[in-house]
């Protein structure tokens, strides 16, 4: 069986720590988590995460960040592993970026911020596989 990761993307670092926590709490052992601070960074942790076999489940995501953002970095994503979900996180983006995501990138939900944990849990919890 190889092991499941959720990686987390955000150039705060405090919300990094708050997404990798709550995840621990409620996922446990479950999978591995994943963080990166912005988007060039994450592309490169999912492409090492692939080359060592692990699979990334979930990739969630802020807009904006220095450099790529968010929606790029999950149309990217997309392109190159259709079978990863995303959420995306944020304070910042517009209509139309939302749009984009939503529709280039396949993302399943985007959450303002502050963000509701119990929703984004049962939201995570609707993409997981069945035998995860």
């Amino acid at each position: 069986m190889s092991e499941k990761s959720i990686l987390c993307v955000d150039d705060e670092a405090i919300i990094l720590i708050s997404l990798k926590s709550t995840l621990q709490k409620h996922f446990g052992r479950r999978f591995s988590y994943e963080t990166a601070s912005n988007g060039a960074e994450a592309l490169l942790t999912v492409d090492e995460l692939v080359k060592e076999g692990v699979q990334v489940l979930v990739i969630i995501s802020d807009w904006q960040m220095p450099g790529m953002r968010g929606d790029e970095l999950l149309v990217t994503i997309k392109n190159r592993y259709p079978n990863i979900a995303s959420i995306m996180i944020t304070g910042h983006a517009d209509e139309s970026a939302k749009k984009r995501v939503l529709e280039e990138a396949g993302t399943i939900r985007i959450f303002d911020k502050p963000w509701n944990t119990k929703d984004l849990i049962e939201t995570i919890e609707g993409l997981l596989p069945q035998n995860v």
